[in-house]
């Protein structure tokens, strides 16, 4: 094994916390692929502040140690790939749970041009008692399908903890995240950044350890969900909007001229036209979310910046959505007016609900939705003011 001074092709990362039980096993087999391949690589042990001895197990089995004060999956993965001298780096957890002697695989795919290899221990083989049941068949399988749908990521497992990637562009990405998570958010960012990403088999063992594992499936699995939907607003805005706004605009078309009958003796009426209203409006609030949350996401370097979607931003102008307030808010507002013409009509005596409420209903709708665009104008306007850097 090089010295890391010298030329350093593969840095072998594994991030450590209390566990003494296993990680001289597991540098010995990094160690013995890498003397094994002739690599000129190092072993990198970044430890988020160890107890048990961990520390001293892996500068007597030869490793780097590297003090990573930040708590955290992810801060500890940062700091030992800030530290790493490769070219390419393959990060593996020091628990036994993944054989190092499978890097080989990994470090193909990035000689072979990958800017990202994800292992994928479905395909690869995972052991018996390796992955709890609900992990296995409901929490990874779920979490890479909607990774795959949100991003269209080649990747079967999003959350596999041994895969390598070329370290300048991982470092690149600029990534953010602590926690558990930021195994996702490297390769959704990657992805958003246009990275070769490739996926190789790899297997999963049992855990070495005695002591319960640091993994938290309900709370972790939400954190990784809750990233997913945070980095794809059009997920979690645009398409709710536009299924919302779909569904109450086809009610209104339906029940605006009068009441509907779907069978003999069932009809719908100003109660339905009500609750479409309702989705309308809020369909129109997640729509501006969308906007929302898209430009301020580019603002803060998190999603990469669209073309298609600065077209959108520089047609959807603050002046221009103004006016578009103003119209709906002014119509609504004239048919509040045309509703009480026709009460006056009438010396203010009584009226056909229904008839009234149709029109009522309109008008709160466009008023409404009139007060949300204009908030979402002035609110673009906020986030397209132009800074020095």
């Amino acid at each position: 094994m090089n010295n890391p001074a010298d030329a350093c092709e593969l840095s072998i990362v594994m991030p450590c916390l209390n566990e003494a039980r296993t990680l001289a096993a597991c540098i010995g087999k990094a160690r013995s692929f890498l003397e094994a391949n002739g690599i000129a690589g190092e072993i990198i042990v970044a430890d988020n502040g160890s107890c048990d001895g961990s520390p001293e197990i892996a500068q007597q089995a030869g490793a780097r140690l590297v003090r990573v004060a930040e708590r955290g999956y992810g801060a500890v993965l940062a700091g030992g790939i800030a530290a790493a001298a490769g070219v390419f780096v393959i990060m593996g957890d020091a628990d036994a749970s993944y054989d190092f002697a499978e890097s080989g695989v990994l470090l193909e795919k990035l000689r072979g041009g990958a800017d990202l290899v994800m292992g994928n221990r479905f395909t690869g083989g995972i052991k018996p008692g390796a992955m709890p049941f609900m992990n296995r068949y409901l929490g990874n399988p779920v979490l890479s399908a909607i990774g795959r749908l949100f991003f269209k990521i080649p990747a079967g497992d999003f959350h596999c903890g041994l895969r390598g990637f070329k370290r300048e562009a991982v470092i690149g990405l600029g990534l953010r995240t602590t926690g558990m998570e930021y195994a996702s958010e490297m390769l959704v960012r990657a992805a958003l950044q246009g990275l070769k990403i490739a996926e190789v088999p790899v297997t999963l063992s049992p855990d070495g350890r005695a002591r319960p594992s640091h993994l938290r499936p309900w709370q972790d699995g939400w954190r990784h969900l809750r990233f997913l939907l945070l980095y794809s607003p059009r997920w979690l805005y645009l398409y709710p909007g536009l299924a919302l706004m779909g569904f109450g605009i086809a009610i209104a078309m339906l029940l605006l001229p009068g009441p509907f009958m779907v069978m003999e003796n069932v009809g719908i009426d100003v109660h339905t036209l009500l609750i479409g209203a309702v989705c309308i409006i809020v369909g129109m609030q997640s729509l501006t979310f969308a906007m929302l949350a898209r430009q301020s996401a580019v603002r803060l370097g998190v999603l990469p910046d669209d073309g298609k979607y600065a077209r959108l931003f520089s047609v959807l102008s603050v002046e221009r959505l103004l006016l578009l307030a103003l119209s709906m808010a002014a119509l609504g507002v004239g048919a509040i007016f045309w509703a009480a013409q026709i009460w006056s009509a009438v010396h203010f005596g009584a009226l056909d609900y229904r008839d009234m409420m149709r029109i009522l209903i309109a008008a709160a709708t466009l008023v409404i939705g009139g007060v949300q665009t204009g908030f979402t104008a002035f609110m673009l306007g906020i986030l397209q003011i132009r800074h020095k850097n």
